[in-house]
């Protein structure tokens, strides 16, 4: 695989658990999509840190990233989200990586 960095859904339940992230090269860095831009509702800093705690049992925290889920238009009829919803999401990313990384 040439990807450095593999960008991955998991914002909702469909998408498992962490457990195949074991399978992440140790070369690689995964960005962990678990904020979801289908829905307005705001998640919960602590939660977002309980979840990459917990995938940090499969990669180091220092191979892992967090994001938004594929964009906040992830068809070509968007998704029912405003923009300030959006910024409040991309804000509540940059607040928790701060906090976890620096």
């Amino acid at each position: 695989m040439k990807a450095h960095r593999l960008l991955l859904e998991y914002d909702d339940t469909r998408s498992g658990s962490f457990q195949a992230l074991g399978d992440v090269p140790a070369d690689k860095f995964a960005v962990l999509g678990l904020v979801t831009t289908k829905r307005a509702r705001l998640e919960n800093m602590e939660e977002l840190k309980q979840r990459l705690s917990e995938a940090s049992r499969y990669v180091p925290l220092e191979r892992l990233g967090l994001s938004p889920q594929c964009g906040f238009a992830s068809s070509i009829i968007g998704n029912n989200i405003s923009f300030d919803d959006q910024i409040r999401k991309l804000k509540l990313v940059v607040g928790t990586a701060r906090q976890l990384w620096g």
